[in-house]
């Protein structure tokens, strides 16, 4: 594979202000913000919930891969992810929210890019990887969107099957597949 084969990362930095819309900031969760990144989780209507604790988890163990977006110091959207063990050049990213107050406006792809260059991964992701539900148009346009931006790949394929989940009965909940999108190969970032 060669240079010209891959995309670079472009390094947004948290105090630039999101292009179409207001000054955002970017930061690293704690643990204390897991009922925020829960709420947030929860308001958006789209997302299925999480205990409170699996986000205080994240923000407490995984900071790094995973960002909370305030305006005015009000929560506007957060980003929960992880590198996986197994592909540690990789960042999944597990659940994106944005409020209303700033949807539309890039929020979801400037966290996401943030976290690309900013996490453990310090611009080295080759990979973005998430799972998305057939229904979830909104996801996969941003997922396809960022692997436009790169001029890169957007390959989708199955990974969890409906019959994977438990039976809606017992959940209280039906559940949909999920689809892995992979994005890249993304160029590494060249050292600062």
């Amino acid at each position: 594979m060669t240079d010209a084969s891959v995309s670079p990362i472009r390094r947004n930095a948290p105090e630039t202000p999101t292009p179409k819309g207001p000054a955002v900031t970017l930061r690293r969760p704690t643990g204390d913000d897991g009922a925020t990144i829960w709420t947030l989780a929860r308001d958006s209507g789209k997302l299925d919930l999480n205990s409170p604790y699996a986000y205080m988890m994240m923000g407490h163990f995984f900071p790094e891969t995973c960002v909370l977006a305030e305006l005015d110091g009000e929560p506007v959207g957060s980003v929960v992810g992880f590198a996986p063990p197994a592909r540690p050049n990789a960042l999944f990213v597990w659940q994106v929210t944005t409020t209303e107050r700033v949807r539309g406006q890039g929020l979801a792809s400037r966290m996401i890019e943030h976290l690309l260059w900013n996490a453990p991964l310090k611009g080295q992701a080759r990979w973005l990887e998430a799972t998305v539900t057939p229904s979830n148009e909104p996801s996969a346009r941003l997922f396809q969107g960022i692997a436009r931006r790169h001029g890169v790949t957007c390959e989708v394929a199955p990974l969890f099957e409906e019959s994977a989940f438990p039976p809606p009965a017992e959940a209280d909940s039906g559940f949909e597949a999920e689809h892995l999108f992979r994005v890249g190969p993304l160029r590494q970032a060249k050292a600062a």
